[in-house]
């Protein structure tokens, strides 16, 4: 089993846990509950007790900063996809990781394009359970009536973050 390790670092839409392995990033999450539990739950899942490390995780504590300075516009970070889901849902998120930067798309396209095209709640499913939020970005995938929908009850993230990227916003405001 690989070895993990984690931090948690400030943004502007809230704390970031960020867990690395060996093979990338196996989870960013915008922390709703404390780090410690969620640690113990991703020791579970990962079958090791990842341990902090700043230095680890430096790389995408970096990518993380100058994607909200707004001099970032596509992750470089290495991708550990163990956590994320399998089938119709993993195709589902590498169509998402597709979407550029300031551009949206409607489930039902992402849908389309991972090969099932009427499958449009499934892609819904699939953006609200990625371990690995930004970087996979779920919060450019929108409804057919271009509304942004919830973001695991977060809509105020998901706005901030296509402001961002559209440049109607920035951290520094």
């Amino acid at each position: 089993m690989t070895d993990a390790a984690f931090w948690v670092h400030p943004t502007p839409i809230g704390e970031a846990l960020i867990v690395v392995t060996d093979a990338g990033l196996a989870s960013l999450d915008i922390l709703d509950r404390p780090a410690e539990i969620a640690v113990a739950d991703l020791a579970v899942a990962l079958r090791t007790v990842p341990v902090p490390d700043a230095s680890a995780t430096r790389s995408v504590v970096t990518e993380l900063d100058a994607y909200f300075a707004g001099g970032l516009r596509r992750f470089s970070t290495p991708i550990d996809w163990q956590l994320a889901p399998t089938g119709f849902a993993a195709a589902a998120l590498r169509v998402v990781c597709d979407v550029p930067y300031g551009e949206v798309a409607t489930y039902g396209e992402v849908a389309a394009a991972a090969g099932s095209p009427r499958a449009h709640r499934a892609v819904g499913s699939a953006c609200a359970r990625t371990p690995i939020s930004l970087v996979i970005p779920a919060h450019r995938v929108v409804r057919s009536d271009g509304s942004i929908g919830e973001y695991g009850g977060h809509p105020e993230r998901k706005r901030f973050l296509l402001d961002l990227e559209s440049g109607h916003g920035s951290a520094r405001e």
